[in-house]
């Protein structure tokens, strides 16, 4: 009996063993899932629609499964759903329908991408063929994309927020833009700790949205992240500051700056590790208003789910940021 049992436990771990390593040999790595994205948008692009409006919307659709528990998330390669109403045709009584006749009888946008003579949500193919589709009918500028966009989600937000995806990716040619950067050069003299949700008085009752990075006036700023700048001037609270949003739907929020680097405007595309400015004491009054409080970095993170905007707290990526940047520097 007991030689059965220990040849059952040595059995049980065997297959156990065996099939963790298939599944990591299956595994896929972060950079061969970003080429198969990458291929799907290759494949249903064309001069009018560029791969960049494509993967701005299934990269836009990625985030707000992420944050949101009434959607579903979708397996990789490809993000985008479209609602069941909208594939199938308002009208249509089954929105389950896969036929691509009856689909376009009731004016839904589904439509077979692979071939295979059905119209599926659950095919990649159909996804962006239809979603390729969908932006042809309307004029190819970026004027004809904001309305694509505005008709189909009605939020002029997200229009905005993808609008901006779709400027990154064309600006650095791909999508593989991972990297992360520390807002301050950790060889530089800094201090920080986690103060979310600390009382603040100033301009009325109100708690903290970020962390507080201490440092010499002068120090560089730098951008954590691939973004574009949607804000750089004076706010009362935050003085000289800089806002910048990036293509995971988080804006990023640099306050109480001495000066920008005058290098960069709104608009303007930056990566990880660019210099968008230098700590100082600025803001807690009218414009010009400094030294009401030590130089520091005031660095606030906000996430948009398609619905609303909140702040979280940045101090967990910051203590990731600064570890990775200090184990690249060595």
């Amino acid at each position: 009996m007991r030689t059965w049992i220990r040849s059952f436990i040595v059995a049980f771990c065997f297959s156990f063993v065996f099939l963790i390593t298939v599944h990591a040999e299956n595994e896929k790595t972060r950079e061969e899932i970003l080429a198969d994205r990458m291929d799907y948008y290759m494949k249903y692009s064309s001069i009018e629609v560029p791969w960049f409006y494509l993967a701005a919307i299934d990269q836009f659709e990625r985030n707000i499964q992420e944050v949101r528990s009434d959607l579903e998330q979708r397996e990789e390669p490809i993000a985008m759903n479209f609602s069941p109403h909208i594939w199938a045709g308002l009208h249509n009584p089954s929105y389950e329908d896969q036929s691509p006749f009856s689909i376009a009888y009731f004016d839904g946008l589904g439509k077979d991408g692979d071939g295979d003579g059905f119209a599926s949500t659950n095919s990649p193919d159909d996804i962006m063929y239809t979603l390729s589709e969908y932006l042809h009918a309307y004029s190819h500028t970026e004027k004809g994309f904001k309305k694509a966009l505005m008709d189909y989600y009605d939020k002029k937000e997200t229009v905005q927020q993808i609008i901006t995806i779709a400027k990154i990716y064309e600006h650095f040619q791909t999508n593989a833009l991972d990297k992360r950067a520390f807002p301050l050069p950790v060889r530089s003299h800094y201090s920080y700790r986690g103060t979310w949700g600390a009382s603040r008085g100033w301009g009325g009752r109100r708690i903290h949205e970020g962390t507080d990075l201490f440092a010499s006036y002068g120090v560089p700023v730098r951008s954590v992240s691939y973004g574009m700048i949607e804000i750089m001037g004076w706010n009362d609270y935050g003085g000289w500051r800089v806002g910048i949003r990036d293509m995971h739907n988080t804006y990023h929020y640099y306050a109480h700056l001495s000066s920008f680097n005058k290098e960069f405007k709104e608009g303007s595309i930056v990566e990880p590790g660019d210099v968008i400015g230098y700590v100082g004491s600025s803001g807690y009054g009218k414009e010009g208003t400094s030294g009401r409080f030590p130089p520091h970095l005031h660095y606030g993170m906000y996430k948009y789910n398609g619905r609303v905007e909140w702040a979280f707290d940045p101090y967990p990526y910051l203590r990731i940021w600064e570890r990775q940047d200090r184990e690249s520097t060595q």
